[in-house]
């Protein structure tokens, strides 16, 4: 593989936690020993944005009873399983869309698709599709996530290490500062942390596919927020500045 790929396949997602392999981007900061602070916003793991991608589509796939979610980024497929994130560049086939890096390829067909992985096939139906969350819908934030029951919402901004947190239901609202306790770019892993005990929160994100639990419908991050003694899940997608 050419160090250009932005995901290494080094096994079949049916079996993979913990396989997944990303390109790092230049500038973000890998925390070994502890959280940072610092002025300006992080760069976040490629694989919890869409690219140039404008839609998420969902799958349900058998007989393993995979859940998959796609977003075609000009001939490139992003790909994300419950385990993990990737991308196959296109392939040249006579009917449909196929995408392949190694042994593992998916192949679309309108609303079915085919997935090929050293373990054996899968056959996927389209389940869901989502619009893309974009710049223009939220300005000025970087990533979004959201949960349910209660409802709750948090937007990093895109220019400074702070977010802006929304819970029960829109009826509280704060923006507060953040440090960067892990940078994982290889495993699309990060975990945000408030530096003031007395007001502790953390957010967790990670690469991987997601379903809201209300509507079922595709992010490519996992999102798990801690607050007042509370654990909360949703899901979330980085927002390009393109997007």
């Amino acid at each position: 593989m050419t160090p250009s790929r932005f995901f290494v396949l080094g096994c079949a997602f049916v079996a993979i936690s913990g396989c997944a392999g990303m390109e790092s981007p230049s500038r973000s900061e890998a925390v070994k020993d502890g959280a940072t602070l610092d002025t300006k916003a992080p760069l976040f793991p490629s694989a919890l944005f869409s690219g140039q991608a404008e839609q998420f589509d969902a799958w349900h796939c058998s007989p393993a009873n995979q859940h998959l979610i796609t977003a075609v980024d000009g001939e490139v497929l992003r790909l994300w399983s419950l385990h993990g994130a990737w991308r196959l560049p296109q392939a040249v086939v006579a009917s449909g869309a196929r995408y392949q890096d190694g042994e593992i390829s998916f192949w679309n067909r309108g609303e079915q698709a085919l997935v090929e992985t050293p373990r054996g096939q899968l056959k996927c139906e389209l389940a869901a599709r989502r619009d893309a969350s974009t710049r223009k819908n939220h300005p000025g934030v970087m990533f979004r996530g959201q949960g349910n029951e209660p409802g709750w919402t948090v937007e990093l901004a895109h220019d400074a290490p702070e977010l802006t947190l929304s819970t029960d239901y829109g009826e509280n609202v704060e923006t507060l500062p953040y440090m960067v306790s892990v940078m994982d770019n290889e495993a699309g892993r990060v975990v945000l942390e408030n530096a003031d005990a007395d007001d502790f929160f953390r957010v967790r994100i990670e690469a991987g596919a997601c379903f809201d639990d209300m509507s079922g419908y595709p992010f490519p991050a996992r999102v798990t927020l801690t607050i007042d003694g509370e654990q909360y899940s949703g899901c979330g997608q980085g927002i390009a500045p393109s997007a």
